[in-house]
């Protein structure tokens, strides 16, 4: 299944959220309409039929996502044997930079 890019799945439930938040507020079927096509979005996104499951679907997608990216930035990534990543040999970049 294709993953969309987590910049894209966070504004669409952040969107979904405040539409269907202020839904009750405004009453008026512009929004309604904008929490449907959002939740189709987002049940597309995410290969769910139902906004409740996309939504849980995308919030997991989003905590796996922030955590390779905190991963990544610590240096505690994955590294496979010969790959020297963007900064050389070493297990991290700061590690790399002071070996020379």
């Amino acid at each position: 299944m294709l993953m969309p890019h987590p910049a894209t799945l966070r504004r669409l439930v952040e969107e979904y959220e405040s539409v269907v938040a202020h839904e009750g507020e405004r009453g008026d079927p512009q929004s309604a309409r904008r929490a449907q096509d959002l939740a189709y979005m987002l049940c597309v996104s995410t290969g769910t039929r139902d906004v409740r499951r996309a939504l849980d679907a995308a919030r997991t997608q989003l905590a796996a996502a922030q955590a390779t990216e905190t991963a990544e930035l610590c240096g505690t990534g994955t590294t496979l044997p010969g790959d020297l990543g963007s900064h050389g040999p070493g297990g991290s970049g700061y590690a790399a930079l002071h070996e020379q």
